[in-house]
């Protein structure tokens, strides 16, 4: 990322930023840490409620077996969990052709990562984080052959800088904002300056947007339902997968993977006692077939700690 924010700001004529350029002090944060186990972290996502827990990044494939899984606290953004498991599922199935994976994962990091390794990533709609009673992020239209950023009242928004953490600022003009009818729905700035962030890989992320739109992996995610969540409600409600009764990450990572292999196994028996045993109507059933990770389900499974123990996401 730091060689790429200094390639687009050297071919904006800006000064590239140097290893010791930022020096700023790292903030100080506090963090809630369980006298239980120091090991978990946080977990709160949506109507959960707050609790010391794990998280199981999973990934399976089209026909439910687990092919890869990654254990981390539970205050740790899927996003960040990301690169190591799917270096893994790369490693020992590197045939799989489309990753499918909720919004949590569609960051430009994510999205550069697996379009560059000719794979296509199928992901859902991401609700746009924009203020209220202003104008909808849609609006505000990229020219792509200008490097400006058109605006709703068709003013022109330059290029200003690249920030370190990858984003161009394209600014607009205070005295023109001064006069605008909208300004109100625009920009509360005092210089009267409306300031829109797209980053350096941003192409990578509008490729899975375009993605998203075709019938062929609007399919794909709608399996969803069907394989991934499948894997995640057997897990929880045949194999006790629900709360962990285990400490510390290693322990309880041995023990996930314990877990998903013997679901595997299960699988796998009733799969080859299908392929040797007929139907009792005499119809042929589904039997043993080559598991090939074509379509890669990849999903994040939270697990909670029991009472007063740390829970596993």
């Amino acid at each position: 990322m730091f060689n790429e924010v200094n390639k687009d700001r050297e071919e904006h004529g800006k000064k590239p930023f140097s290893d010791d350029s930022d020096k700023k002090p790292p903030e100080e944060k506090e963090t809630v840490v369980s006298t239980t186990d120091p090991e978990s972290g946080v977990f709160h996502k949506g109507e959960h409620k707050k609790c010391f827990a794990y998280e199981a990044h999973t990934a399976c494939d089209k026909h439910n077996f687990v092919v890869g899984v990654h254990v981390t606290p539970g205050n740790i953004h899927d996003s960040v969990a990301f690169d190591p498991l799917y270096d893994e599922v790369c490693q020992y199935y590197p045939e799989h052709k489309t990753v499918v994976a909720d919004s949590a994962y569609k960051t430009p990091w994510i999205c550069k990562r697996i379009f560059d390794s000719g794979r296509v990533l199928s992901t859902c709609y991401t609700r746009p984080k924009t203020k209220g009673n202003g104008h909808p992020w849609w609006a505000y239209v990229y020219d792509e052959y200008f490097d400006d950023v058109i605006c709703p009242e068709y003013r022109a928004l330059h290029y200003s800088t690249t920030n370190r953490e990858g984003y161009r600022e394209y600014k607009s003009r205070g005295y023109l904002c001064k006069t605008c009818p909208t300004r109100g729905m625009c920009t509360e700035n005092a210089k009267c300056e409306k300031t829109v962030l797209r980053h350096v890989w941003q192409d990578y992320v509008e490729m899975a947007e375009h993605v998203r739109h075709m019938a062929v992996y609007k399919e794909l995610y709608r399996l969803r339902k069907e394989k991934i969540e499948r894997v995640f409600a057997d897990a929880k409600e045949k194999h006790g997968m629900r709360y962990t009764q285990y400490r510390g990450l290693a322990q309880v990572t041995n023990w996930v993977k314990l877990k998903f292999a013997a679901m595997n196994l299960k699988k796998l028996a009733i799969w080859k006692w299908n392929g040797r045993h007929p139907a009792p109507d005499g119809g042929k059933r589904t039997g043993w077939g080559k598991s090939v990770a074509v379509v890669l389900m990849l999903f994040p499974f939270p697990l909670s700690f029991p009472s007063k123990k740390p829970a596993l996401a």
